[in-house]
């Protein structure tokens, strides 16, 4: 099961991962408020600042308070 930490004890499977994008972009911005409407949007920032959306291959989009070059690190690295 290929795993990766998301931040304060959230996982989310590597293998549904499609993209991670900074969410300071304007087409993330819509990415995101898309996903809360349709409720897709997954909130895993334990209300810290969001940087970094995850976009999976079911549509979700998750949000983590880590940034994207870190996540990639640790898919990169096989960390869990």
């Amino acid at each position: 099961m290929g795993v990766i930490r998301i931040g304060f004890g959230n996982i989310a499977m590597k293998n549904r991962i499609i993209a991670i994008v900074s969410p300071d972009t304007a087409p993330s911005k819509r990415l995101k408020e898309r996903a809360k409407n349709e409720n897709l949007l997954i909130d895993a920032t334990n209300g810290k600042k969001t940087r970094a959306l995850i976009i999976t291959d079911s549509n979700h989009v998750i949000m983590s308070a880590i940034n994207p070059e870190t996540l990639l690190g640790r898919i990169e690295k096989g960390e869990k």
